[in-house]
C-alpha cells in the first residue's frame, strides 16, 4: 500500500487536501484521512459560547446548544460527499478552482438530528420556500469588498427530507473541527458544498437565495462569466475512479487487480465496467459492497497481461436508470462535476528485461 496521508492541494488563502487514493480501497474513510475543502480560513470556535439559531418565516425562533442538540433523537446515516470540484485538474482543457485530482471524495458514517424535527419545532410558514445554513467561516472574496460568510440554501422540500441532517458526530467520534465542529449540514446525494461546516445560523425565508456560493459560485457555465444561462449545482453524477493501478505506473507482466470506487448521489450503482485496451473491449467488474444509498460502492477486476507495452484502463459506472459516464465530459469554466470516464495509462515491463537493467546486462 502507498504512503497514506492526505494530500495538499492548496494551504493559502485555505487549506484543501485530498484523500488519497490507494491500493486497497476503504469502504470507510479514516477521519484523518477524510478531504477537506475551505474556502476560508478555518474559524474560531468555542462550544460553550456557540449556539445554532433558526429564524426567519418560523412561528417560533430557536437558539439551541450543543447539549440541546445532544439530547434530541439522534439518528445514524452512511453517506459519501464528493467536491463538485472533484477531477478539476484531470479536464483536457483547464479550468479555474482548485485543482483536484482523484481525492476531493470521502466516505463517513454520520450521526445527528434531522433537520425536519428542528425546522418542525421551530414551525415553519405556509410562505417559506427556501431554507439558508450560514457556517462561522468567512473572509474576503476578490470579487467583493465586504467580508462575507460561506452561505448556501437547499429547496425547502430537500431542507424536510429525513436524511438531511444536522451532523454533530463522524465515523463514531464527535465532529473532527476541520469537518465543521461542533455542528455541519449533511446532504447526501448533494455535492458537498451544500453540507456547510460550522453551521450556526438557519434562516427561513421566502425567496430564493442569491448569496455569492449559491449564484456565482458552484454553477454550470458553459462560457465564462455567462451567468445568464448559469445552471446551479446540486445532485451528484454517476461518477468513478480507478484508484489501483495509478497513471503511469510500471508493473510487471503477470496477474493484476485493477480495483477503485463508485457512486451515483441520490442513485444506486448498478454496474461498473473496465476496459483494459483503451475502450475497445469492456468487462464487468465485482460490486465488492452492497447497494447503500448514498454510498460509494468499491470494486474489482482480475486482469492478467502477458505483453509488454503501454495499457490504456478505462473505467466506466452505470446507474439503475441506466446513464453511464460519458466518455468526455461536458466541459464548464468552473470545472465542475468532472463525470468523464476515468482513464489510467500503466506501464507493463518485462520482467526478465527489468532484472537484466538492474544487473547491468542489457
Amino acid at each position: 500500500m502507498r504512503d497514506i496521508h492526505v494530500k495538499p492541494v492548496s494551504y493559502y488563502p485555505s487549506e484543501n487536501l485530498e484523500y488519497p487514493m490507494m491500493t486497497e480501497p476503504q469502504l470507510i474513510t479514516p477521519n484523518e484521512l477524510f478531504y477537506v475543502r475551505n474556502h476560508f480560513e478555518y474559524p474560531f470556535v468555542d462550544v460553550h459560547q456557540w449556539s445554532l439559531s433558526i429564524e426567519g418565516m418560523v412561528v417560533q425562533p430557536l437558539q439551541l446548544t450543543y447539549q440541546d442538540l445532544l439530547k434530541m433523537n439522534l439518528v445514524t446515516l452512511p453517506a459519501t460527499l464528493e467536491c463538485a470540484g472533484n477531477k478539476r485538474s484531470l479536464w483536457d482543457k483547464k479550468a479555474q478552482g482548485v485543482q483536484f485530482g482523484l481525492g476531493a471524495i470521502s466516505h463517513a458514517e454520520w450521526r445527528g438530528v434531522r433537520l425536519k424535527d428542528v425546522l418542525e419545532q421551530a414551525g415553519i410558514s405556509n410562505q417559506a420556500k427556501e431554507v439558508v445554513f450560514q457556517g462561522l467561516d468567512s473572509g474576503q472574496r476578490p470579487d467583493m469588498e465586504e467580508q462575507v460568510f460561506f452561505e448556501r440554501s437547499l429547496p425547502l422540500e430537500k431542507a424536510l427530507h429525513p436524511d438531511t441532517l444536522l451532523a454533530l458526530e463522524m465515523n463514531g467520534q464527535p465532529l473532527p473541527f476541520k469537518h465543521g465542529f461542533p455542528l455541519r449540514l449533511l446532504v447526501p446525494g448533494y455535492y458537498a458544498m451544500a453540507s456547510v461546516k460550522w453551521l450556526h445560523r438557519i434562516r427561513v425565508v421566502q425567496e430564493a437565495f442569491k448569496g455569492p456560493f449559491q449564484s456565482i459560485d458552484y454553477v454550470i457555465l458553459e462560457k465564462p462569466n455567462d451567468y445568464l444561462h448559469a445552471k446551479p449545482v446540486s445532485s451528484v453524477v454517476i461518477n468513478s475512479s480507478i484508484a489501483s493501478p495509478t497513471e503511469e505506473e510500471e508493473i510487471a507482466i503477470g496477474q493484476h487487480v485493477i480495483c477503485g470506487y463508485a457512486w451515483a448521489g441520490e442513485h444506486s450503482v448498478s454496474k461498473v465496467e473496465v476496459s483494459t485496451d483503451g475502450g475497445k473491449h469492456w468487462r464487468e467488474a465485482q460490486l465488492l459492497d452492497p447497494d447503500i444509498a448514498y454510498s460509494w460502492r468499491r470494486w474489482s477486476l482480475d486482469w492478467r497481461v502477458d505483453q509488454p507495452g503501454v495499457y490504456t484502463l478505462m473505467a466506466k459506472a452505470t446507474n439503475e436508470l441506466g446513464e453511464s459516464q460519458p466518455m468526455k465530459a461536458k466541459w464548464n469554466s468552473k470545472g465542475y462535476q468532472n463525470d468523464a470516464v476515468h482513464v489510467v495509462h500503466v506501464h507493463v515491463a518485462d520482467a526478465k528485461l527489468t532484472e537484466n537493467l538492474l544487473q547491468g546486462k542489457a
